[in-house]
């Protein structure tokens, strides 16, 4: 029987691995997003935010504090880095959000398994390369590899948890072929190239239309999605170890520190409520991908959820940036 040995949470943000050099980039982008997600569930422009932010915010955008809050950041990843290799896993189900990178115009699943036994992705050509901020081309090493690079996926053991997702009524999509001109998405390509996951440990990629409205799963829905994929695990005759990661997250482009530390505490103290009421209004932008942590939580029952570390890092004065979270479970 597979066994589901090891949690693993954290955020996968582009602010994560660009270095702090290039925090004021993203904050740049900010400043001309019209469709920040605020607080209280409505898109708000970066002056409005400006506006009613705390100005003590300002404190936390000098360079020491950056450096500090940057090199937190990465000690955390060491630490996960360390619990995934400690866990000897066979294969690990990685919980992510596709950002039109897999799925394109041609279909937006709600939830998404890959019956096939790899995936690759592959950087943006030189022209598409131009229109991407650089900021965000800094960060490319912690999302592609260099040329066309193969990921390996376990397609019977996706075949496997698809019949036991569909006897449980889940409606999923399933696909055999990936599409030229796409690419296995940074949620998923995370784990190897920042958790260093090996190249010869499979994936099952559990794609969950976090971002993409309007058919986003409510959160009580991702936690229940969550429980049936630990039921059809542990319902797969092998003798292997599994582990599970939820990628991305948390409360982003604007930080909500309270939104943040009440999913944190939920996960270590295994209280499922506080996740699954998570309203749907918030559940929107970069925010979103909470949903990830909410299913890998109903997932990981019965395993102690240990924070190793959460940092608001903040990149301008209305209170934009990534709550950054790392969390195992054992």
């Amino acid at each position: 029987m597979a066994d589901i040995v090891v949690g693993i949470g954290s955020s996968h943000s582009p602010q994560l691995s660009s270095g702090v050099e290039w925090w004021e980039d993203h904050a740049e982008r900010d400043r001309n997003n019209p469709l920040l997600l605020g607080k209280d569930g409505e898109f708000r422009t970066y002056g409005e935010l400006l506006a009613g932010a705390d100005p003590g915010i300002t404190r936390e955008l000098t360079p020491e504090v950056w450096k500090r809050k940057d090199h937190r950041d990465q000690q955390a990843v060491e630490e996960l880095t360390r619990r995934l290799a400690k866990a000897r896993v066979d294969v690990v189900l990685v919980i992510g959000d596709d950002q039109h990178e897999m799925f394109r115009d041609g279909a937006n699943p709600v939830f998404g398994f890959y019956l096939g036994d790899e995936l690759y992705d592959e950087p943006p050509g030189d022209e598409r390369r131009r229109s991407v901020a650089q900021g965000i081309q800094a960060a490319y090493w912690a999302r592609y590899g260099e040329g066309q690079t193969v990921h390996r996926t376990s397609g019977p053991l996706t075949g496997h948890i698809v019949e036991e997702l569909v006897t449980s009524d889940f409606d999923v999509l399933t696909f055999t072929r990936q599409n030229p001109d796409t690419t296995l998405g940074h949620a998923f390509t995370f784990p190897r190239y920042r958790l260093a996951l090996p190249e010869r440990t499979p994936i099952v990629p559990v794609f969950i239309n976090t971002y993409v409205p309007p058919n986003v799963p409510s959160a009580e829905r991702c936690y229940r999605l969550g429980q049936a994929l630990a039921r059809a695990v542990r319902s797969w005759p092998e003798d292997i170890r599994v582990g599970v990661i939820a990628s991305g997250g948390l409360s982003h482009f604007v930080i909500d520190e309270e939104l943040d530390r009440r999913v944190l505490a939920a996960l270590v103290a295994g209280d499922p409520e506080p996740l699954t009421t998570i309203p749907r209004a918030l559940m929107r932008s970069g925010t979103s991908e909470i949903l990830n942590w909410v299913a890998a939580a109903g997932a990981l029952e019965g395993l102690t959820a240990t924070v190793v570390d959460y940092v608001p890092a903040y990149r301008s004065p209305a209170g934009t940036g990534t709550g950054m979270a790392f969390v195992y479970w054992e």
